[in-house]
């Protein structure tokens, strides 16, 4: 068992002060270059991205899928990290990073990656990945590739599917330059009057909602012709500017700051003011301009000047631009080019029984904790079926929930309002400052309002992220809750591809947490106990801080001491310090990190006992688990927090306390094949560099994790559940 100061989530006692000045204490101590560019850290992270596309031996529709989640990662770092930094020195907030340098100097840093990585990126298309595909019956070519009945075919799909949508738009004394909206893509087109011999110069959009990639008209089966949209409008400019003649055209796109900004207040209608800020997105300074190598320098003049943008922030690019059009590309249907299949199993606890007949999930979550890891176990048959059984149960009085993504469709939100419309009281606490998302769950927050669900959007100031269901259920007269508390969103699309652990629970003290957070959240309580929860923004890292100083002092005692993480992001300089601190002392730690690290691994006197992998591949590792040997008595925690100060400061956060010891050993086991040498994945070293193992001193394939855990799981339906 935890003792009592952390039973209590580490919120503390009177000793909290003490303990914060033993922290101060031993930060002192500490060298002062101890951590990593979180910028540059995360360009490293798509590098890594970037490095499975290269790879030759992953299926090749596969990687073109690689390369489209490159891009349009990137697009999101610049349209939110660089515009963060780009921001702050604008209105002279520029705070030194967590390195302790300038913002001016680490943009400069990222210009020079992430043009490199650009360059890598147009590169692994043109040389590695395009070729493969035509290799495969699937090429990409260009118009002067074609025959003359392609291009006529071509010709009579311009004029009946993309001439009436297109807007070219004149640029002159009478005509102002044209607004250009971010991420779109647009030709330049300089053209000359063949009455008055004058240049001019007009912007033409390619439409976003038609293929970003034409399928020549009579290719069908497997093997098929593509010819980017944008060649297929430049070379039919004459039918746009009759009577002109067209002297040149090229390719360019820009990204904006979308980094959205709300200054709430208690008064203030957050929809109301979302919505406003979601329009003004649409227009905000311009951090980047993609344009193809082959740009004169008359019109990049004009765009540059017109645009109010820098030579730093232009990158100079082969053709085509906006590869995430290689999205589409990517599902073609090719089995023999994507990774074999993998089919989720029901998890052993709520398979149907003897006679088929439908799981009764709080029967089988009274039998014991039920630790389901997604997508390896159907999310389908577990969190949605629960909830949906929920719904229609006549003996279930109350469901409390959170939204922070879901899909378009969902069944989840489906659920809350068949339940509302039975007649059961239905709390959704819907987080609309989902970053990117805030559209679609304004939509759903106003449909579960209009079928009478009690909506609410958090507390003041923070971003409810946490993943919590609570289930409220009459069993013969008492009330008994059953949790849900998960690492990832109620997303029945994304939980395809994502991997997420959820633990279903009947434990008393896990729902009056539960209750008592929920309260918080859509009222004025002001919750300072938790039993089984770790909660942020008050008491998550503390609680996360006592549990790794309690290994440091463990170790100095000369007992075992072990520390597991497995985030998306560790950033937060305390838990850092902590952990060298940690591991000054003799305790091994392990971290499996997807994205950002800060830290430094296998640094001598500070951070040789740390250790720090990453894996990618056909899942998005998502979830996050918290392990402390805890000298026999281990600690173990999954939930939605990341290391990170947005998570810890300004989110409402919660891990769950994983005490069932099948469970515990199931997460241990992961984390023993993830960090196995023998295992396919990206070592840190000291200086930030990431190295990729995936092939033994003999030349083979190493292990891949998810396929090795995806045939575990299924041994174990097999088998019978982790209980």
């Amino acid at each position: 068992m935890l003792e009592t100061s952390m039973a209590d989530s580490g919120l503390g006692d009177a000793d909290d002060d003490d303990f914060d000045e033993i922290v101060e204490a031993y930060d002192s101590q500490l060298p002062e270059h101890r951590y990593l560019d979180r910028e540059l850290s995360w360009l490293s992270f798509n590098q890594r991205v970037l490095e499975l596309a290269e790879d030759p031996t992953l299926p090749t529709l596969e990687r073109a899928n690689f390369l489209a989640i490159f891009a349009s990662n990137l697009d999101e770092f610049f349209m939110v990290r660089v515009a963060g930094l780009k921001r702050r020195i604008m209105t002279g907030l520029a705070v030194p990073t967590n390195v302790g340098r300038a913002p001016v100097e680490v943009l400069a840093d990222i210009s020079t990656e992430a043009h490199r990585l650009q360059l890598r990126h147009a590169e692994a298309w043109q040389s590695l990945v395009r070729p493969d595909l035509a290799a495969a019956g699937i090429e990409v070519v260009s118009w002067d590739g074609l025959d003359a009945a392609a291009r006529e075919s071509l010709y009579d799909y311009f004029h009946a599917q993309v001439f009436p949508v297109l807007m070219p738009l004149a640029v002159d004394p009478a005509h102002p330059f044209p607004y250009i909206s971010g991420l779109s893509l647009n030709l330049a087109v300089r053209i000359r009057n063949a009455r008055t011999g004058r240049q001019e110069f007009a912007r033409l959009k390619v439409p976003s909602m038609l293929p970003r990639f034409v399928k020549l008209p009579g290719d069908d089966g497997p093997t098929a012709k593509y010819l980017p949209l944008e060649e297929l409008i430049s070379n039919h400019l004459d039918d746009l500017f009759p009577g002109m003649e067209v002297l040149d055209h090229h390719a360019f796109r820009l990204t904006r700051n979308e980094d959205v900004v709300i200054e709430e207040d208690e008064t203030e209608n957050l929809i109301q003011a979302l919505e406003a800020e979601l329009l003004r997105r649409r227009f905000g300074p311009p951090i980047r301009l993609e344009i193809t190598d082959d740009m004169d320098e008359v019109t990049l003049d004009l765009l540059l000047k017109e645009l109010d943008i820098t030579e730093q922030e232009v990158y100079r690019l082969p053709g085509p631009l906006d590869l995430r059009g290689l999205f589409d590309v990517s599902r073609i249907d090719r089995p023999d080019l994507h990774y074999p299949p993998h089919v989720p199993t029901t998890a052993v606890a709520f398979q149907p029984g003897d006679n088929n007949e439908r799981p009764d999930f709080f029967s089988a979550i009274r039998k014991g904790d039920v630790l389901v890891h997604h997508p390896y176990e159907s999310f389908a048959t577990s969190v949605q079926a629960f909830l949906e059984q929920a719904a229609k149960d006549p003996h279930v009085l109350a469901i409390k929930q959170t939204l922070y993504r879901t899909s378009g469709d969902s069944p989840i939100v489906q659920a809350l309002i068949d339940a509302a419309e039975a007649g059961k009281q239905v709390l959704a606490l819907v987080e609309i400052k989902a970053r990117f998302d805030e559209a679609a769950n304004i939509v759903w927050a106003r449909k579960l309002e209009k079928a009478g669900v009690h909506v609410v959007y958090g507390l003041v100031g923070l971003k409810t992220h946490c993943k919590l269901a609570l289930v409220i259920r009459e069993e013969n007269g008492v009330l008994r809750s059953y949790s849900h508390v998960g690492t990832g969103n109620y997303n029945p699309k994304t939980s395809r591809i994502y991997e997420d652990f959820g633990l279903f629970t009947v434990d008393a003290e896990v729902g009056r947490d539960l209750t008592r957070l929920f309260n918080e959240l859509s009222g004025y309580a002001i919750e300072k106990k938790f039993k089984r929860l770790l909660v942020a923004p008050l008491h998550l890292r503390k609680g996360l801080l006592r549990l790794i100083d309690k290994e440091r002092r463990n170790a100095q005692a000369g007992k075992r001491a072990h520390i597991r993480i497995k985030v998306n992001s560790l950033v937060d300089e305390q838990i850092i310090d902590a952990l060298y601190r940690a591991s000054q002392a003799g305790v091994k730690v392990d971290i499996w990190v997807r994205g950002i690290c800060s830290i430094k691994p296998g640094v001598t006197g500070m951070s040789e006992n740390i250790t720090v992998r990453s894996i990618l591949g056909r899942y998005l590792e998502h979830s996050r688990i918290f392990l402390f040997h805890g000298d026999g008595s281990p600690q173990a925690f999954i939930g939605s927090a990341d290391m990170m100060h947005r998570n810890l400061d300004r989110r409402v956060e919660a891990l769950v306390r994983v005490v069932a010891e099948p469970h515990v050993a199931a997460l241990h086991a992961l984390f023993d094949l993830a960090m196995s040498e023998g295992t396919s994945s990206w070592w840190l070293g000291p200086d930030g560099e990431w190295t990729r193992h995936a092939r033994g001193e003999d030349g083979k394939p190493l292990i891949d994790m998810q396929d090795k855990t995806m045939a575990g799981v299924q041994r174990r339906r097999r088998a019978r559940a982790v209980r």
